[in-house]
């Protein structure tokens, strides 16, 4: 755990040696989705409360973190702080509120929240009724062949993350209508799935209150490559303009559902972003920020190594387009 730890410290320092600030400043910005109270088998890429304070904790001693609204804007004018980085969130869930804020007021650190407005007040996202449907599954052979989606054995507990994987690998690309249609009748195979996942508008106006910097996100988390143009560009603005109507207040941030270039929108779609007044969007391709980056194609990347040495090894790899 030692040398482990040295690692990280050598890393981090490494890190922040070879990240200048200035005109050659290089800002990276961390995408997470949620924060769990415990560890859970079934979200193993998301971290829980303790994992999560440990790792802020490191990246704190070791990068400058600002907000993003503030790293774009220094971005452009050649002032980044020397081995700069920002967090943010996607979708809206409630332990964003519940579990990660706590954890960002403790330490002083800022975040942005990119909120998919459709599912505000108990909705639930697709993936997330995948996820509690095999949760809540019991043990033997399941055939969805009706669905698309073949046959599984499920012998035990230990095939549920295997199985949420093949399910949204099968659902993930399909038409929208379709992707609800099979999640429906999927989420029909069980009883008690949740309603409470998702942020309620009190708990959106609390992040906003806190300080965090809020963001669209469209209004249902459409493939925006699969709609039509003006479908794409009316679920842009109806999240756009739900958000503004709660909040009392315009929104120049976005970031692209999915947000893989050339696969979950095109260029097309962040100049809709930009008709719309969004002042810059965030895809999820990995990279870094610079002077002349494109504002409505920003980079975003996160490491899902455990340790915080391979996590800080990762960042500079990405720094160096080393992925």
């Amino acid at each position: 755990m030692a040398g482990a730890a040295i690692q990280a410290q050598m890393i981090g320092g490494l890190t922040r040696l070879l990240s200048p600030g200035g005109r050659h400043g290089a800002h990276q910005t961390l995408l997470f989705h949620r924060v769990l109270p415990a560890a859970d088998p079934l979200l193993a890429d998301d971290p829980d409360a303790r994992a999560f304070e440990s790792l802020l904790d490191f990246l704190q001693h070791h990068f400058s973190i600002i907000p993003l609204g503030e790293a774009i804007e220094r971005s452009a004018a050649g002032t980044l702080p020397r081995a700069s980085l920002s967090i943010t969130f996607d979708d809206g869930y409630a332990d964003n509120v519940e579990v990660a804020l706590p954890v960002l007021q403790r330490l002083g650190l800022p975040a942005t929240f990119f909120i998919a407005t459709d599912y505000l007040d108990g909705g639930r996202m697709w993936n997330d009724t995948v996820i509690e449907t095999v949760r809540r599954l019991p043990l033997g052979r399941h055939d969805f062949t009706a669905l698309g989606l073949g046959e599984h054995a499920l012998v035990s507990d230990e095939q549920r993350p295997a199985l949420v994987t093949a399910l949204i690998s099968g659902i993930k690309y399909l038409p929208d209508e379709q992707r609800l249609h099979v999640t429906r009748v999927l989420g029909e195979q069980v009883s008690g799935l949740p309603d409470d996942l998702m942020m309620t508008t009190a708990q959106l106006r609390a992040l906003r209150d806190a300080g965090m910097e809020i963001g669209g996100h469209t209004a249902s988390h459409p493939i925006l490559t699969s709609l039509e143009p003006e479908q794409a560009r009316e679920d842009i603005a109806r999240g756009k303009a739900v958000l503004e109507g709660l909040l009392g207040e315009s929104l120049s941030l976005f970031a692209y559902p999915n947000g893989r270039r050339g696969q979950d929108y095109d260029a097309s779609h962040a100049a809709m972003v930009r008709e719309l007044g969004f002042s810059a969007a965030m895809s999820t391709n990995p990279g870094v920020m610079t002077r002349d980056a494109d504002r409505w194609q920003l980079p975003r990347f996160t490491p899902w190594d455990r340790s915080h040495g391979r996590f800080a090894l990762r960042l500079l790899r990405n720094r160096y387009g080393m992925l």
